[in-house]
C-alpha cells in the first residue's frame, strides 16, 4: 500500500471519528435541554395543579375580590396554552405575578391568614416556586452549553449538517428584573 493513501485512510477515519463523537455530544446536549425543559414544565403543572385549591381558599374569606380570582384563572389558561418557551416564559410570569396579586390580597383577611389550609398551600406555593426557580437555572445552563456548542468551531460544522438549531433561554420579563419599591 501507498503512504498516501495510508495517510489518506488515517485522516478520513480521524475526520469520521471526531463527526462521530461531535455528533454524539450535540446529541447528549440535546437531550439534556429537552430533559431541564421537562423538568420545569413538572414543577409548573404542580403549580397549576395548587393554583384552583389556592383560589378557592381565598374565596372563601374574600368572595368579592372576583377580579383577582378571574386574572389568577386566565393567566394559568394562558400559561396552558401555550407552545413555545418564550410564550411559556411569558405566560408563566403573568400566573406568577397573578399569585402574587391574590396572596396580597389574602393579606388583608387576618382569618385567612390564621387558616391552616391557607397556610399549608401558602408553603406549597414557596416550596414550588423555588423549585420552578432552580429549574430554570439548570434549564438556561444547558441551553447555555447547548447553543455555544451548536456555535463554535468546528462542531458548528456538524450541528450544521445535521440541523441543529438553537434553543430559547426561560426569560425572565424585564418588569421583574426592577427592584420592587418598600414602603413602611
Amino acid at each position: 500500500m501507498n503512504l498516501t493513501v495510508v495517510i489518506l485512510v488515517v485522516i478520513v477515519a480521524i475526520v469520521l471519528i471526531w463527526a462521530v463523537m461531535t455528533y454524539n455530544a450535540l446529541v447528549s446536549l440535546r437531550n439534556k435541554v429537552d430533559n431541564g425543559w421537562s423538568q420545569i414544565d413538572v414543577q409548573l403543572k404542580r403549580r397549576a395543579d395548587l393554583i384552583p385549591n389556592l383560589v378557592e381558599t381565598v374565596k372563601g374569606y374574600a368572595s368579592h375580590e372576583s377580579q383577582t380570582f378571574q386574572a389568577v384563572t386566565e393567566a394559568r389558561a394562558r400559561a396552558a396554552a401555550a407552545t413555545t418557551t418564550a410564550e411559556r416564559a411569558a405566560a408563566e410570569q403573568q400566573v406568577g405575578q397573578a399569585l402574587m396579586n391574590l396572596l396580597a390580597t389574602a393579606e388583608a383577611y387576618p382569618q385567612l391568614q390564621a387558616n391552616q389550609n391557607f397556610i399549608d398551600l401558602q408553603g406549597q406555593l414557596r416550596e414550588l416556586e423555588e423549585k420552578i426557580a432552580y429549574a430554570r437555572q439548570f434549564f438556561n445552563d444547558i441551553v447555555l452549553k447547548y447553543n455555544t456548542k451548536i456555535q463554535t468551531v468546528p462542531s458548528n460544522i456538524v450541528a450544521g449538517m445535521f440541523h441543529f438549531t438553537e434553543r430559547e433561554f426561560f426569560k425572565v420579563e424585564e418588569s421583574d428584573r426592577a427592584v420592587p419599591q418598600v414602603r413602611f
